[in-house]
């Protein structure tokens, strides 16, 4: 039993997306734009999963849950939803917006944006999430039948930390990658030697990019 693609699906917008405004792990719902740009990724990604071998989960925080209900729409798949897919917690940051972060913990959030493992708002360290979501998506990946796949509704840090730790990079290749864009998706095979990636940031047109966290 092991999955034989991954498919990390980052939630369509939110309000606070648009707003520039920190998340984490604050249960903030899609908008009427994150629900269109969901229903639009959904598509795409049906055609990735065939029927009887694939499986859905998803971060247990409404944005991310509702975005895979999307995909359940198309395919039937029901998503099993996982509290360890949740978004980074940035402790005293959720909630604010980035100039107000960056007024009150100037040095923070400058370590922070040139990609340091600093722990955010008294919150997760980086470093931290990228292990427990990574875990995360390897049991389910280990439940999927062989040669299936695996898609994984979850949030912007969460996945890209995640996608580092399973390719074997680390967090130092951070500021290599861009951040995930809304409703957009990063496609993991396995190859002899682990994983490989596919795809990264693919997704439909007009979704945008969302601020990370």
């Amino acid at each position: 039993m092991s999955a034989r693609t991954v498919v990390l699906w980052r939630h369509g917008r939110t309000p606070f997306n648009a707003e520039n405004r920190f998340q984490g792990q604050l249960d903030v719902p899609l908008d009427e734009v994150g629900r269109a740009q969901a229903a639009a990724s959904a598509v795409h990604l049906a055609r990735l999963v065939e029927p009887g071998t694939g499986a859905l989960v998803a971060s247990d925080l409404a944005r991310a849950a509702d975005t895979a209900r999307a995909l359940t729409a198309l395919t039937g798949l029901q998503p099993q939803l996982d509290p360890a897919l949740r978004e980074v917690h940035a402790g005293r940051w959720q909630g604010l917006l980035h100039p107000e972060i960056t007024a009150s913990w100037p040095q923070e959030h400058a370590a922070w944006r040139a990609g340091e493992d600093v722990r955010l708002g008294g919150g997760e360290r980086r470093s931290e999430v990228a292990v427990r979501a990574a875990d995360a998506v390897e049991r389910h990946a280990a439940r999927v039948p062989d040669g299936g796949t695996l898609v994984v509704a979850s949030h912007g840090a969460a996945l890209k930390a995640a996608l580092l730790r399973l390719l074997g990079l680390g967090l130092p290749a951070w500021g290599a990658f861009a951040g995930f864009r809304n409703a957009h998706w990063a496609v993991l095979e396995r190859g002899r030697g682990g994983w490989v990636l596919g795809e990264y940031n693919a997704g439909p047109p007009g979704a945008g990019e969302g601020a990370e966290g």
